[in-house]
């Protein structure tokens, strides 16, 4: 069902991957998180990507999917590394993949982000993206809070108050990781308002959110539902970041299906 991709985009090709479920129609376009991949994180379980999962439960509802790799993450890399890649360029990506689903005859598309992918969601969607719904799961809404929990208060400092213009940051990563940012990335880190950016979107949301989740916290989802004027729907659960993926996926599925249902309502 799988089939790999490579998408045009400025600089550097875009890696994805297209589960079709048929003939062009209804498509979802899934946009990974922070150092993320467009499979997402292995499940221990089941040996696959939490959105290769995803992919494979919306094509058996009847719903074709495209996962892509950012820039700069995954198998996008080349002349873009992940360093010089930012919000905005994400929200750049999201466009040309948006792009190139129209052109293959797909449509509507609906965007589905997990965390900082649903950060890039709302930002594309609130500017004018023409996308037929949002999904946003542990979306980030509150940029500083959330990375202040993800790279940690001293690295988030360290990263905003560097002075170099053009050398990139290194971050180590609470689990030990360690990657370079950019100085736009601070920089947007700063000025980017997800919340204000989705109320600009008017078309059908739906915001998912985890109660045990360490790095996004509810108050992200309240503000991202109570900016948003058009149909909604909200769906919290009991789950991590990660969806409890280290305890099984019934959190996991239970999710997609709501996902599902969301897609099938409209």
């Amino acid at each position: 069902m799988d089939q790999t991709l490579t998408l045009p985009s400025p600089r550097q090709p875009m890696a994805a991957t297209l589960n079709r479920s048929g003939p062009p129609g209804p498509v979802v376009l899934l946009l990974h998180g922070f150092t993320g991949s467009r499979d997402e994180m292995q499940i221990p379980s089941t040996g696959e990507g939490v959105f290769a999962r995803t992919a494979r439960q919306l094509a058996g509802a009847g719903y074709s999917s495209l996962r892509i790799d950012f820039r700069g993450s995954g198998e996008s890399q080349g002349q873009m590394s992940f360093a010089e890649s930012d919000f905005e360029t994400q929200v750049a990506d999201v466009l040309s993949a948006l792009d190139w689903l129209r052109a293959q005859g797909y449509g509507p598309v609906h965007l589905l982000g997990w965390s900082q992918g649903g950060m890039i969601a709302s930002l594309a969607a609130g500017r004018g993206a023409e996308v037929g719904s949002v999904i946003l799961w542990n979306a980030v809404a509150e940029p500083q809070e959330s990375f202040g929990r993800i790279l940690g208060p001293k690295m988030l400092a360290r990263g905003m108050a560097a002075d170099d213009q053009e050398t990139p940051v290194g971050i180590t990563l609470p689990w030990g990781d360690r990657v370079k940012l950019g100085r736009q990335f601070f920089r947007q880190l700063a000025s980017l308002d997800p919340v204000q950016e989705i109320a600009r979107y008017r078309g059908p949301l739906m915001v998912a959110w985890g109660s045990a989740d360490p790095l996004v916290p509810e108050s992200s989802a309240r503000a991202l539902l109570a900016a948003h004027d058009g149909p909604q729907a909200a769906y919290a659960g009991p789950f991590d970041h990660a969806f409890d993926i280290h305890h099984g996926t019934r959190a996991l599925d239970a999710l997609i299906a709501r996902s599902i249902a969301f897609l099938d309502g409209l």
